[in-house]
């Protein structure tokens, strides 16, 4: 088969696939889910074979454990999160109203120090024109919740609503631990599938994607891990109202590289604007700023490291754009898709630059140290 027929046949096969998921991603979320489960699962099960246990029993091990964890902290924290949730919602647009008070009145002498230099250059108004054009903070308030509640929505009917939360409760263990028990099986079968021509370089590619997605998922993973529970409880000890479901909401988030610090500090700062005293404010960024020097210099360098070859930009566009068309299913296998892309581009690339067609380009231009 020449190149340009193997292009074809696996290009349509993507293009196939991508298809099938999209039309059943309304039932895919308990698969995915139980997929990336075993995936991230996978090594500690290994680990467990080589100390000598068998692969049923490090699968039965690890599913019932990690069950009994998630059963644990939902009954530990669950009820708190949803009672700080339901009154964070409650006192929003108060909080905005008198956070607004608060910039209002003390950027009143930033307003006056800065006016003869806004003057001077034809922009800006003054406090009482600034305070007047201001739009009322409850209606800004109500606005971000409803297109909050739109987005939620949306993605709440993607994913099929009650049928789809029940089903990824019960199914998806069951599917990570039949995943997880084949998991050298699925992964010497797909290996056999390779072309045989090609299967070094085959390999070699899988490699890379494995390092990708591995790098980010189960060290992002852990990132996220830490830095919801350094937010939820320094906040929570340093007296900040809803300081866990700020924390735990930071730390999700951080799951997108740099979201969840921006909306962490949004929040934690807010309220402890509105709250008081000032040197809650000083706490706040202490813990704040703590989390992110040990997250960049430590965590991150330590567990996702640098040949991970995923930008953020790139992350965050996979991200919106398969939550966008495949609802919770799209933002589980967003970032191993990404990742896959990324490998895929990056190898066509190295191909095309060993190519003749590259070398002939390159070679036809002109050297710019010779001399006419």
């Amino acid at each position: 088969m020449s190149i340009e027929r193997q292009f074809i046949f696996w290009l349509g096969a993507a293009v196939l696939l991508a298809l099938f998921l999209w039309a059943l991603s309304a039932v895919m979320l308990p698969f995915a889910a139980g997929l990336a489960l075993a995936y991230l699962l996978d090594p500690l099960a290994t680990r467990l074979q080589k100390l000598g246990a068998s692969r049923l029993f490090a699968s039965l091990f690890i599913i019932g454990l990690g069950g009994v964890v998630i059963v644990v902290a939902l009954v530990a924290l669950a009820p708190t999160l949803v009672a700080q949730a339901g009154q964070f919602i409650e006192r929003l647009p108060a909080y905005a109203t008198k956070l607004q008070a608060l910039i209002t009145q003390h950027g009143s002498d930033l307003f006056a120090r800065a006016k003869p230099a806004l003057d001077f250059l034809g922009v800006g108004p003054t406090p009482e024109g600034a305070e007047s054009n201001l739009p009322a903070a409850g209606d800004l308030v109500g606005q971000g919740a409803r297109w909050a509640g739109t987005l939620l929505g949306s993605l709440w009917q993607g994913g099929q609503a009650i049928l789809g939360l029940v089903s990824l409760l019960v199914i998806t263990p069951v599917v990570a631990f039949y995943l997880l028990l084949d998991w050298p099986r699925l992964v010497a079968g797909l290996d056999d599938l390779a072309p045989t021509k090609h299967r070094e370089v085959v390999r070699g590619l899988a490699r890379e994607m494995d390092s990708a997605m591995s790098g980010f998922i189960r060290g992002q993973s852990l990132v996220c891990l830490f830095l919801g529970l350094w937010y939820g409880i320094g906040f929570t000890l340093a007296g900040l109202h809803f300081g866990l479901l700020i924390g735990i909401i930071a730390g999700v988030l951080s799951f997108i590289p740099y979201v969840g610090s921006l909306t962490g500090l949004i929040l934690s700062v807010g309220v402890a604007l509105v709250q008081g005293p000032w040197s809650l404010l000083g706490v706040v960024l202490a813990i704040q700023f703590a989390g992110q020097f040990i997250e960049g210099n430590i965590l991150t360098p330590r567990f996702v490291g640098e040949a991970v070859g995923l930008h953020p930009v790139w992350i965050m566009f996979a991200l919106l754009a398969a939550g966008s068309l495949a609802g919770f299913t799209g933002l589980i296998l967003a970032v191993p898709l990404a990742a896959v892309i990324g490998v895929l581009a990056r190898f066509g690339v190295r191909q095309y630059v060993a190519s003749p067609l590259y070398q002939i380009e390159a070679g036809s231009r002109p050297n710019p140290d010779s001399k006419p």
